[in-house]
């Protein structure tokens, strides 16, 4: 796993490489990519090459409309098909040991009350990362790059606002690494049941492949329930674990995403990259 610095650094280049690819009306050559970042295009092939596992051209293509259009396409069923034969979260980014709590509505009224929960800014692949753990495990993560530290803290921390808060680098910068590496981890998941349910759901999405609102949906039981399900998603507290950047509108654009469209679009792209890479 890149140091920290490292991962800092290599994600601003990225996140400036997708805001110029963006702008451009036409796919960019390096040598123009690279001018617009304010590097050689030797120098940004490399930094680029080391964060994505592939060309800034490769890149590119990952990035376009028509290419979530056509794995949308192809996969949307998948989720349905994998819930049918009883396969249970092939699709997590790696081996999530999960305590799910379905907090009842007086729970959530309590909001957490009790619960001493962990926190630590903490670097990772796509920019600074808040983490938060209860004792049995990560409960939160948000990416900063976009809302800005105290946002994402007074957002992770209405989740649960009566609970207990304390800093704790020593403690999360370990589960961080962990997770952010792929290597076992612990997870406490807490929400309302039909909200786990949507999470649970999301598991099932192998890493390179997306699925749409709608067949999320059908999932869960509640075919005419897109909006629910969309909120539902949107709500998921474990950003990356719990993949639900992996979920597209059903015309292919991206829809939103919590923690900001350039972190959304990242993911995908790195993650198609990877797939495609061990194919």
């Amino acid at each position: 796993m890149p140091t920290a610095p490292e991962d800092r650094y290599h994600y601003q280049i990225i996140r400036r490489a997708i805001e110029e690819i963006d702008a451009a009306e036409t796919p960019l050559p390096l040598e123009a990519l690279a001018g617009r970042i304010g590097m050689s295009a030797a120098h940004f092939q490399r930094v680029f090459s080391a964060w994505a596992g592939i060309s800034p051209k490769r890149y590119q293509q990952y990035l376009g409309l028509g290419r979530a259009r056509q794995m949308l396409r192809a996969q949307e069923t998948l989720l349905e098909t994998a819930a049918a034969s009883g396969l249970s979260g092939p699709g997590r980014l790696h081996d999530l040991v999960l305590r799910w709590d379905a907090m009842r509505p007086g729970d959530l009224a309590r909001g957490g009350e009790g619960l001493g929960i962990d926190w630590a800014l903490c670097p990772s692949p796509y920019g600074p990362a808040l983490v938060m753990a209860t004792e049995h495990g990560i409960c939160g993560i948000a990416f900063t790059a976009e809302t800005g530290t105290e946002a994402a803290l007074a957002d992770l921390c209405a989740r649960w606002p009566a609970a207990s808060y304390h800093e704790s680098p020593a403690r999360i910068l370990p589960l961080a690494e962990a997770a952010f590496a792929g290597r076992r981890t612990s997870a406490h998941v807490m929400g309302g049941p039909f909200q786990i349910k949507v999470w649970e759901a999301l598991l099932e999405i192998p890493e390179g492949e997306v699925t749409s609102y709608s067949a999320l949906a059908r999932v869960v039981g509640h075919p005419g329930a897109s909006r629910a399900v969309g909120s539902a998603v949107g709500r998921n507290p474990l950003s990356l674990l719990i993949p639900c950047h992996r979920v597209l509108r059903k015309d292919g654009a991206l829809g939103g995403y919590h923690w900001g469209l350039p972190v959304k679009r990242a993911m995908l792209a790195r993650e198609s990259a990877r797939a495609e890479a061990a194919a």
